[in-house]
């Protein structure tokens, strides 16, 4: 379905009509995989977050799943390797990940197990569902790192860094929230720069070694990789909510 075909309305679960644009199954799962899906997940679920579970649109319950923790979400956490780093080095915080394609989150339970850290949760979905049900500056940091691309410009509004994603962002954002983006995209960069700050965010940077050097708690993925061999190179960028 096209942008332009989207309908107005909503789905029959009572959701509003959301274009998904993303994979969310890739090439077969391997046993492993499937057995981690069906062992794991369920209990890593960080409450009611699907129209189905929950048509009402209820928050859900941050201090029963991490305590009195800071909790920090990470939107589209590809194969976990970024979230299981974090969550295995600031064990007084909750990591919530956000992932629909299928395939990456068997690859995060399957690191989740090795890494044996308990203060996550996995929502194998679309974080704009996510979202709806976060209480409102309730998240004290937030990663999007290598998002889609989407190079063709009649795609870009598809992105993540447009008002559909980053109002919501801003509102489950508490005040001076750190917003961490990576992108190996140059045009990406330029999207990011011009529709971030409006929408309640501030630029950190002072100088081009902001952008240019990873954070020092930065773990480089799979997918930083390959842009490093293809010479691409990555930009770091870090906002405030203001």
């Amino acid at each position: 379905m096209s942008d332009e075909q989207n309908p107005h309305g909503n789905h029959p679960s009572g959701a509003p009509w959301r274009n998904f644009y993303g994979r969310f199954k890739g090439k077969g799962l391997r046993n492993s995989q499937e057995e981690a899906l069906d062992a794991d997940l369920a209990g890593l679920s960080p409450g009611k977050v699907t129209w189905e579970e929950n048509p009402n649109r209820d928050n859900i319950d941050l201090e029963a799943l991490f305590g009195d923790r800071d909790v920090w979400l990470e939107v589209g956490f590809g194969g976990g390797e970024h979230m299981v780093h974090q969550a295995a080095n600031n064990p007084d915080v909750g990591i919530i990940g956000c992932e629909p394609y299928i395939n990456g989150v068997a690859m995060l339970l399957q690191k989740i197990r090795k890494a044996n850290v308990e203060n996550v949760a996995v929502h194998p979905g679309d974080a704009r569902d996510m979202f709806d049900v976060l209480p409102d500056e309730s998240i004290s940091k937030a990663f999007l790192l290598y998002p889609d691309p989407w190079p063709k410009k009649r795609h870009h509004r598809r992105r993540f860094v447009t008002p559909e994603h980053l109002e919501p962002l801003n509102r489950v954002l508490k005040k001076g929230a750190i917003f961490r983006v990576a992108t190996d995209i140059p045009d990406y960069v330029r999207q990011t720069l011009e529709e971030v700050p409006p929408a309640g965010f501030k630029w950190l940077a002072e100088g081009p070694e902001d952008w240019r050097d990873a954070w020092d708690d930065w773990i480089s993925t799979r997918y930083e990789q390959k842009a490093f061999r293809e010479g691409r190179t990555p930009h770091y960028l870090t906002f405030e909510k203001i």
